[in-house]
């Protein structure tokens, strides 16, 4: 790149000069500035419109480029516990947008992704659950809310392609868990692991759904290449146990290579697990330290 800029050190480049401009900037002046090549600066401008950092406006017959109030370049590690206060705070006051472009700048400032998912978005969750059930939010602000969380954890996730020998299948057993199943989906996709993501199954609960389970994970794990985990997360002890249950019942079908996980936010006995933990980073952390070979 011109001058011999980083994609990095272009994007803070850009968002200072965009920042101090409270009219907008057309491409050849942000060329001009940064001292770069107009047709390369231009193909920067697209890249970061598309990631959603900067945006155009055609104002008469000039196209300008604008940065939203309040996006900046971030400095990771150092700013997970800012962004987290931030991110809740933008999320209390019902500042959609303001949370979006808070994951977005977090994420194209080079922060990892599991680590958000740990340190911001399930501080977040919590933090909801936590006003619902002390009646300082309503039931449509708490389920706006938790919408919020959800399409802030879709910003982050993975685009990579993914390992085929590290599979993971995610079953939620109640509506309230499937914010901790999307949460771990990402993390996991973001260290390489292909996921599965079920949804909520709190419908399934039947003496045939063993069959019904078998039959999808060997629809999607034909070769049964490398790892297969069914992770669980629950919030109640019947769920719970039921389907990691189920899982288990399966196990002999698929062999040593199929294992299962449960995230369990009730008690967890009777839980059927070769690991079972209510904290959501040990079991990521558990489930991303099974090998796929």
């Amino acid at each position: 790149m011109a001058r011999g800029y980083s994609l990095q050190e272009m994007q803070e480049k850009l968002i200072e000069v965009l920042s101090d401009s409270k009219t907008g900037l057309s491409g050849v002046e942000i060329a001009e500035r940064l001292k770069v090549n107009r047709a390369t600066m231009a193909k920067y401008l697209n890249v970061f419109a598309a990631e959603g950092i900067i945006r155009q406006k055609n104002i008469g017959n000039a196209n300008l480029w604008f940065v939203d109030f309040g996006t900046e370049t971030l400095q990771f590690p150092a700013d997970y516990y800012r962004v987290k206060e931030k991110f809740l705070e933008h999320l209390v006051s019902n500042q959609q947008h303001q949370a979006y472009q808070l994951i977005r700048n977090s994420f194209h400032s080079g922060a990892d992704i599991a680590t958000l998912i740990i340190e911001v978005i399930l501080p977040a969750i919590a933090s909801v659950e936590d006003l619902y059930l002390k009646a300082k939010i309503g039931t449509s602000e708490a389920k706006m809310l938790r919408g919020v969380i959800a399409n802030s954890i879709q910003i982050l996730n993975s685009q990579e392609e993914p390992d085929t020998k590290r599979n993971t299948v995610l079953l939620s057993t109640d509506q309230s868990s499937v914010l901790y199943s999307q949460a771990a989906s990402a993390a996991l996709a973001s260290k390489g692991w292909q996921i599965w993501q079920v949804g909520d199954v709190s419908d399934s609960i039947g003496v045939l759904y063993d069959l019904d389970l078998q039959k999808f994970i060997t629809k999607i794990w034909k070769q049964k290449q490398g790892a297969m985990v069914i992770a669980i997360f629950s919030a109640t002890e019947e769920g719970a146990k039921f389907f990691s249950e189920s899982a288990n019942s399966i196990k002999p079908k698929f062999g040593k290579n199929l294992h299962v996980v449960a995230h369990s936010r009730a008690q967890k006995q009777g839980v059927k697990a070769e690991f079972a933990s209510e904290k959501l980073e040990s079991v990521i952390q558990w489930i991303d330290s099974i090998s796929g070979l």
